[in-house]
């Protein structure tokens, strides 16, 4: 790992973007991982529906600055966020996509995987609400492979922040976006 790797997940409120950056923090501050990690997040007026941004810096020394410039992984939700914020991503980064999206060229350097997040969340779990569960299954497994993170010490801070009687809902996402992700890389 560089002195620090960037993590944005953006889409549109009410997909839990924040809650998953924020859990991908507390993992990584986990004593297994014995990282620093700094959550950030942005949202535009209309809370539900509207722009939702949430970023992860993790490092294994001191972090100077926390907001994400050119983030190594992004999970992206929607056509909007893509828009506004794939050509962000780090030269050789990786770009996770929902697969809804046009599939022109972006224009960016960086590995992209369109992958069915919202399906999944709505069709294969039943429950479109585990989105953000999906998608942050994806970024385990990126995470798991550029030696930063277990998905394991995900999994546990996904049990101990999500309401009670969720928690097998929410696993199973996660699960299910490891899955997805693990097949394509």
């Amino acid at each position: 790992m560089s002195e620090r790797y960037e993590i944005r997940v953006a889409g549109s409120g009410g997909q839990g973007v924040i809650l998953a950056a924020v859990i991908i923090g507390q993992a990584a501050a986990l004593m297994e991982e014995n990282l620093n990690s700094v959550q950030t997040q942005a949202y535009g007026p209309e809370a539900r529906g509207g722009a939702s941004k949430s970023e992860v810096v993790i490092a294994r020394g001191e972090i100077d600055y926390p907001k994400a410039a050119s983030p190594n992984l992004q999970v992206i939700l929607t056509e909007k966020a893509c828009d506004e914020y794939s050509g962000d991503v780090t030269p050789g980064g990786t770009l996770i996509l929902d697969d809804f999206f046009p599939s022109e060229d972006l224009g960016v350097d960086a590995e992209i995987f369109r992958l069915p997040i919202v399906k999944t969340a709505r069709d294969t779990i039943g429950r479109e609400i585990v989105t953000n569960m999906v998608a942050l299954g994806t970024a385990a497994r990126v995470l798991e492979l550029q030696g930063l993170m277990k998905p394991d010490s995900i999994r546990k801070t996904i049990i101990a922040s999500v309401p009670k009687g969720t928690e097998e809902l929410n696993c199973k996402a996660f699960d299910e976006g490891y899955r997805l992700m693990k097949e394509k890389k």
